[in-house]
């Protein structure tokens, strides 16, 4: 008699019994309009989130074959100053699970759409605090890092090499005012002392001025370890580092950067999931990438172990203590059922190297040492998702 492998056996036996069970997800994105910047050398990839959830679908269908499952991805894209609201009513009449890409305002556009009762969204680009304490939403989940993970690993970051003495400079628009806010809330949260805060007011076009321009701007800045930079529209950023008063590193937005996801991960399995990524997309994989990927990917591993396509179902498994995702950090990655936050590992990189990988050895927690990143349970103010949970 002929024997199989196991593992083979079983898929033999299974297979012809498993139904066909498919499930349907909608990424939705409202595009923005791109902010002015000095700088065009690092223009933002037309499938930046999107080329994440492609892998993400991929990955799924990947182990879906064996189980008799299916994954569809549709990817719909709403132009700057478009109807989101219809759109999300559209992709919401199809299927009950929404990848959302979109600006936190759009978030509560269409978590609070009667068409989105029941639904499971899952959104990968808005970090605001908000979202995750008084204006959180019992239907939403976030995938990607919010200002106040990142600003928390890196000061857990300057905390360990006793870089405590702190300068701030906050760019213009509303997105570094969230950043600068983030890091200021994150050195009270861990002792540090920040000395100096400036908005960033100049005017020059520093392509040509740089070297000048922010060495007057910096020069009145107290001795500090560590500069710190609040520009999310990557627009000056780049033209501090190096051209400061006086000789010191730069975090934040330039130099040391916290983030959801990093080229420089090279451990756990990071660069087969990067290299799978480049194959597909022809880049590097980025911040949205990753948490698109992470979105997909929760549902995949929802319905291989819950076994349903029922939202309600799945939502319960991923904020439960059963659930865990592998997410190429080092360590498992699951959901605060507090707020429906990821709890993920944080790298804060330098442009050719990791730094490190936050929260940092030391950095002890009562439950989990992740949730030493963003709002704990007792700090968020979040109530939709049940005193109880």
């Amino acid at each position: 008699m002929r024997w199989l492998p196991l593992s083979l056996s079983l898929l033999a036996v299974a297979a012809p019994c498993a139904a066909e069970t498919a499930l349907n997800v909608t990424y939705l994105r409202l595009e923005t309009p791109p902010v002015p910047v000095l700088s065009n050398l690092d223009p933002i990839p037309e499938d930046d989130g999107i080329a994440g959830a492609k892998l993400g679908q991929s990955d799924n269908a990947t182990t879906g074959r064996f189980l008799g499952q299916s994954y569809n991805l549709t990817v719909e894209s709403v132009p700057p100053g478009g109807d989101i609201a219809a759109a999300a009513k559209t992709a919401l009449a199809a299927s009950p699970f929404l990848i959302l890409d979109a600006e936190a305002a759009a978030v509560l556009t269409v978590a609070d759409l009667p068409e989105a009762k029941g639904a499971l969204i899952l959104s990968v680009a808005a970090p605001d605090t908000r979202l995750r304490d008084a204006d959180c939403r019992a239907n939403v989940l976030h995938t990607g890092a919010s200002f106040d993970m990142r600003a928390d690993a890196l000061m857990q970051v300057l905390l360990t090499k006793r870089w405590t003495k702190l300068a701030l400079i906050t760019g213009p628009h509303q997105a570094d005012k969230d950043w600068g806010a983030a890091l200021r809330a994150a050195t009270t949260k861990f002792g540090l002392d920040l000395v100096a805060d400036k908005n960033w007011t100049e005017r020059a076009d520093l392509r040509r001025s740089a070297s000048s321009e922010v060495s007057l701007f910096t020069q009145d800045l107290p001795d500090h370890d560590v500069l710190l930079i609040a520009d999310e529209s990557d627009d000056f950023a780049r033209y501090v580092a190096y051209n400061t008063w006086l000789p010191r590193p730069v975090a934040g937005s330039e130099g040391m950067v916290p983030a959801g996801w990093s080229p420089t991960l090279e451990q756990w399995g990071a660069v087969q999931l990067q290299d799978r990524f480049k194959e597909g997309a022809a880049r590097p994989m980025r911040p949205r990438d990753y948490a698109a990927w992470v979105a997909m990917r929760t549902l995949g591993e929802a319905l291989t172990r819950a076994g349903s396509t029922d939202p309600g179902v799945l939502r319960s498994y991923v904020l439960s203590d059963e659930f865990e995702l592998d997410g190429f950090k080092g360590r498992p990655l699951s959901y605060r059922n507090w707020n429906g936050e990821l709890r993920q590992p944080i790298p804060v990189a330098q442009p050719r190297a990791l730094v490190t990988l936050a929260p940092v050895e030391g950095v002890l927690h009562e439950y989990n040492e992740l949730d030493t990143l963003g709002r704990d349970r007792g700090e968020s103010a979040c109530r939709a998702f049940g005193e109880t949970q």
